[in-house]
């Protein structure tokens, strides 16, 4: 597993709340949580638990009612090229190619520092690195959709980020392009040495790709309710994890606080 003793992102007492017409409404609450460079973290919960949202803390898309976050030893204070998102919609203009998609954030970063033909190299490296090679020049509505979730992939690694904050990302996705986009990021993530938060619904997904699970309480009010670390050797292997016992124990310990510690809220108002 990975070492802890590093702090890369850190979050200290957070709270966030918004306002609404029904006055305030408290999504998160006493947030502290760190990260290690090179660290895979999931947040899991209920709709409504407030991963999106401390995600978005995360990126700088919004900023906190109180408390602080940290990266790199830094104070976020917005969006940044060394935080890159990847959001459940890919987000793709869709009368660019996949490689103009690319290109367009590889410009905005590197333009200043690299001739245009090392840009056009780095946008065909990050599209080899996700297998797009041959749909480069094909726009968005030419392809699938685990194709464009690939693409979304390669925009943001193209920034060459620091963080990578994935928010459900192959959510949309059918069973098997889920799996198999899982075992590309396993490789990626592996090649980059990536620091990655991904938010997601899906319990073997965060076992299956995390260091630690963190698992989030109902909202509103949400708060960290237990952080799971995930010791399996990496790389991982699906087929060979299905049965290991390790694995098995670690989802039961997910489900077991998702679904008797925190039965979802539809369920506890019926």
């Amino acid at each position: 597993m990975t070492s802890l003793t590093t702090k890369y992102i850190e979050i200290q007492g957070v709270e966030q709340t918004f306002k609404t017409k029904k006055g305030a409404f408290c999504a998160l609450k006493s947030i502290n949580l760190t990260v290690a460079k090179g660290e895979f973290v999931a947040l899991i919960g209920h709709s409504g638990c407030g991963k999106s949202t401390l995600l978005n803390l995360i990126a700088g898309l919004t900023t906190p009612t109180q408390g602080s976050l940290i990266c790199a030893n830094r104070e976020i204070a917005g969006p940044g090229p060394e935080r890159a998102v990847v959001f459940q919609n890919h987000s793709l203009l869709p009368w660019l190619t996949c490689f103009e998609n690319v290109y367009l954030a590889v410009e905005r970063v590197f333009s200043a520092t690299e001739s245009k033909a090392q840009l056009k190299a780095r946008t065909d490296a990050v599209l080899s690195m996700v297998g797009l090679t041959a749909a480069a020049q094909k726009r968005p509505g030419e392809i699938s959709g685990g194709m464009k979730q690939r693409v979304g992939i390669a925009r943001a690694l193209s920034m060459e980020p620091k963080v990578l904050l994935l928010d459900e990302p192959f959510g949309a996705l059918d069973a098997l392009t889920r799996a198999k986009l899982q075992d590309e990021l396993l490789g990626i993530v592996h090649k980059t040495q990536s620091t990655v938060v991904m938010v997601t619904h899906d319990v073997e997904e965060a076992v299956l790709l995390s260091d630690r699970i963190v698992m989030m309480t109902n909202g509103p009010s949400a708060t960290i309710g237990e952080i799971l670390g995930i010791d399996l050797p990496r790389p991982r292997n699906r087929v060979e994890l299905a049965e290991s016992t390790q694995y098995l124990g670690y989802r039961k310990a997910v489900i077991d606080f998702l679904y008797t510690r925190q039965a979802h809220v539809e369920k506890l108002s019926a």
